[in-house]
């Protein structure tokens, strides 16, 4: 108890002395107000239409506006004896300076005044590093639906890794707070579309703000409500289709509500003074593309041992990997109180799923279903000191439930029934014909995160952030009871218990994290500066033993171990970002950075009671990895330097090279007892390091058309992919010592391309091309032992990936509609860096057919199919 108050205690200190750091949900205006001779007009008039934000001319007639939420704006200009100026389509982005500059007429007429449209520059001269912003307008367009899905678009990412790293390595915030599950540093929350308003990914470099990630930041900026009362929503349905049934069973006939998405969404004042909401809802099914067939039911009993089946089930075709959602989100937003803005949102997923099990294809009502409900909400209050200053206060809870099993309690009956599955090698491939899936998993996290951001900007150039931010954790994970087979009187029965050796059962942890940073963005006009400090804290609030060589206390006149409480770590990251134009079409950026990052924290405490080694001895007993809840933050040295060039007035290039230096990941280490006996354990041991670059090409609307094209080369190798790889290697009496080779998922070209058809009010049209290297695999020659070859020597083939969107707009009454077909996949492509055969390097043959006969029939083992959604958007005019 005295060591949480001496903790608070800290913290709150710190808070008192630092100023607290800007909100990632927000970005800046600025620009210069002048006449038709230059010269600056003092005092200036600059609002932002339809918002109570705006500033005034300084006295070379500069402006700054602090505190504008990202999204598209229109601006007015106002001076007296001059024409009025509306700019429109202004753009904002999250933690980016919008310039706008503008030259006012003198009047001629009463009341004259100028409307312009304002462009997107080709050349963002205020980013020092890789930073793709994607607006609601463009997700919209684009055949995409999910926030992993626009991610995954984005130059040197591959599948959720950021330029060569692992997964689990990005922050994802939600209006700029961290909405990461420590337990395995994922996203806690899954995000449609029809509640972004932008997407920020970082996928290089990134300022002193961001902390707990080594590759990249993906930072999601949620709708909110206006003054203007709106309603919207897509309704649609579709199917898996292919004419392809070897390799794709039961997906030849196309079923419109094999997937179905209703979501509807409403938004504007209260009758409360200056309040305002936003209220989204969506329900979403899949049926998905993998199917079994019910020959059999869980409780039928067979006879194997005569070979002898008696199937009950009525032979219906069931999905084997569906999935059913409820979604939403809600926020309500006061403003009647001066200088004060109050608000509170809430991000809601209830998720159940099934995941594939080829071999209950014949029994699939024995497989266990998957539920995940997800809960991210809390206050925020914002308050405006001054024209340069604000901060903001957020309270925030992320709360994650998932659980595998097929009924909650071990004890229930039905178990027993069941009994567990059962299976003859020569009857359908080695098909399960009775019994249940026993797969027992709950993981429970409940995280308060308490954050305050504070922007001063102290003169014209600089802007001046720190922050402060504390996140109390409370994890649980592990078995809720297992099941096995337990020879009772020579006959195998199926028993319930809560202590099974090897099995961890469900724990709960309490580990704490915080850190605080300052960071300054200096601007001098197009020249860039911003330069941070970043200090990480993390205790794991955990024991470990204090002799490794003796840790369960049982060798007889060793050392005596006992439990030591786990130490604090901590890590100053200093970061440092400069762009400088070269002209006023170009210009080249440099960013360097420390990065640090725990493992996913689970790996920490699972399997770390370390008095399960009582009976360890040479030749013994398997225990796994041992955990290690002492273990240190993961560590990374990013380097980046870019060229951004404007080629004309609407094609630009970028050019970016990197370099990422990976230290103390989580791998292996084999601890020697006092017994001559060994136990492996995590430790900061594996490295790694990716090197390359990316060239994108961005193609401003030509009339209705658009593209974008982006190609990365990397290179990302190190000593072990997975942390269990040098263990595993052990175990199987391969050379476990450090070598350096390709990482699993190693895609050394990654092209993507899109291409948009666009009339306002008529009809869109849309095209998203992914092309990918083959990833690397392991070869083998032969079976048996040692017949496979170096790891990771092989290749993988190329892959080619189209999907498409189309989309007409209507009117009908008050309403504006549109009619939409999306297809994904369009090629129908089978592999994609998926499952190989070791000895082919193909998923369609393998050397030994007879040998991996389940295998080839196995559906799973490639890419999805051609999937088609036909549906009505709405929306009020």
């Amino acid at each position: 108890m005295l060591r949480k108050v001496r903790l608070l205690t800290l913290w709150v200190m710190i808070f008192l002395m630092t100023p607290a750091a800007w909100s990632q949900t927000t970005g800046k205006l600025a620009g210069r107000v002048t006449d038709n001779n230059g010269e600056p007009l003092i005092g200036a008039n600059v609002l932002l239409v339809n918002t109570s934000q705006g500033a005034a001319a300084d006295m070379d007639g500069y402006y700054v506006i602090l505190n504008v939420r990202a999204g598209t704006y229109t601006m007015r200009f106002d001076y007296i004896g001059f024409q009025s100026k509306v700019v429109e389509s202004v753009r904002v982005q999250a933690d980016q300076t919008t310039k706008i500059d503008v030259m006012l007429q003198p009047m001629t007429i009463e009341g004259e005044e100028v409307v312009v449209v304002a462009e997107r520059p080709i050349v963002e001269f205020n980013q020092t590093s890789s930073i793709s912003t994607v607006d609601k307008e463009e997700m919209q367009q684009l055949p995409v639906q999910a926030l992993n899905e626009i991610v995954n678009l984005q130059a040197g990412v591959v599948e959720g890794h950021f330029r060569g790293g692992r997964i689990g390595e990005v922050q994802f915030q939600v209006d700029g707070v961290t909405v990461n599950n420590p337990y395995d540093n994922s996203s806690s929350i899954q995000l449609d579309r029809s509640v972004l308003e932008q997407v920020q990914i970082i996928s290089g470099t990134f300022d002193a703000k961001y902390g707990q990630a080594m590759s990249g930041v993906v930072n999601a900026v949620l709708k909110s409500g206006s003054d203007k009362f709106e309603w919207s929503g897509e309704i649609y349905g579709g199917d898996f289709y292919t004419s392809d049934e070897l390799r794709y069973p039961h997906n030849q006939k196309f079923n419109p509500i094999g997937i179905q998405n209703y979501q509807m969404t409403i938004s504007g004042p209260l009758p409360i003074p200056k309040t305002t909401f936003f209220l989204s809802g969506r329900r979403y099914t899949n049926d998905g593309y993998l199917f079994g067939v019910r020959r059999f039911m869980p409780t039928d009993s067979s006879n194997l041992e005569q070979k002898i089946f008696y199937p009950t089930g009525d032979d219906e075709i069931i999905p084997m990997a569906n999935r059913e959602e409820w979604s939403g989100q809600f926020k309500i937003t006061n403003k009647s109180l001066k200088a004060l803005q109050l608000s509170y949102q809430m991000t809601l997923n209830d998720i159940t799923r099934k995941s594939y099990n080829h071999s209950f294809r014949l029994n699939p009502d024995g497989t266990s279903t998957k539920t995940t409900l997800s809960l991210s909400h809390g206050l925020q209050m914002t308050h405006t000191v001054s024209d340069k200053m604000f901060y903001k206060v957020d309270f925030r809870q992320n709360y994650f439930n998932y659980a595998d099993y097929y009924y909650e309690d071990v004890y229930d009956s039905r178990y027993l029934d069941a009994g567990s599955p059962k299976s003859d090698a020569n009857y359908e491939e080695g098909a399960v014909v009775q019994g249940l899936e026993l797969n027992r998993f709950i993981q429970k996290t409940n995280s308060g995160i308490a954050k305050v951001d504070l922007t001063w900007q102290a003169n014209r150039t600089n802007l001046i952030e720190s922050g402060i931010e504390l996140n109390l954790a409370e994890m649980s994970f592990g078995a809720p009871g297992v099941l096995r087979d337990i020879n009772v009187d020579g006959v195998q029965k199926l028993q319930p218990t809560n202590d099974f050796p090897g099995v961890q059962f469900v724990d709960t942890y309490f580990p704490r994290q915080a850190a605080v940073y300052l960071q300054d963005r200096v601007e001098w006009g197009d020249l860039i500066l911003r330069a941070g400090l970043r200090y990480e804290y993390f205790d794991a609030n955990a024991t470990v033993p204090s002799d490794l060589e003796n840790p369960a206390n049982a060798i007889e006149g060793a050392p005596q171990s006992r439990p030591v409480a786990t130490t604090i770590k901590s890590a100053l990251a200093p970061r440092l970002g400069f762009s400088f134009p070269l002209t006023n079409a170009a210009s080249i950026y440099f960013s360097y950075g420390h990065f640090y990052q725990m493992p996913g924290l689970g790996l920490l405490y699972d399997n770390a009671d370390y008095s399960v080694l009582d009976e360890l001895q040479a030749g013994g007993i398997s225990y796994g990895v041992m955990g290690n809840p002492d273990l240190k933050p993961e560590f990374t040295v990013q380097y980046e330097f870019g060229l951004k060039q404007a080629l004309t007035s609407f094609l630009g290039i970028e050019l970016t090279f990197f370099h990422k230096d990976i230290r103390d990941l989580l791998g292996v280490e084999f601890i020697s007892t006092y017994a001559a006996a060994e136990y492996p354990r995590f430790t900061n041991v594996d490295f790694g390091n990716v090197s390359g670059f990316t060239i994108a090409l961005d193609q401003r609307a030509i009339g209705p058309v658009s593209t974008t094209l982006d190609y990365t080369m990397q290179f990302a190798q190190g000593n072990s992919s997975d942390p269990r790889e040098t263990s595993t290697r052990a175990s199987s009496g391969k050379d476990p010592r450090p070598r350096d080779i390709p990482f699993n998922w190693d895609q050394r070209h990654t092209l993507n391309a899109t291409a948009i058809v666009y009339r306002p009010n008529n009809y869109s049209l849309s095209a998203i091309m992914r092309f990918g290297s083959g990833q690397p695999y392991t070869p083998a020659i032969g079976s048996g032992f040692a017949a496979d070859l170096e790891t990771n020597s092989g290749r993988k083939d190329d892959f080619f990936l189209v999907d498409l969107r189309a989309e007409k707009f209507f009117n009908v009454g008050p309403a504006r509609m549109s009619a939409f077909v999306r297809l994904f996949n369009l090629l129908n492509t089978h592999f994609a860096n998926g499952f190989v055969f070791t000895t082919t390097g193909s998923p369609d043959y393998t050397q030994f057919p007879a040998a991996n006969r389940a295998a080839l029939i196995d559906p799973s083992r490639f890419y999805e199919p051609r999937r088609i959604e036909i549906g009505l958007s709405f929306s009020n005019r």
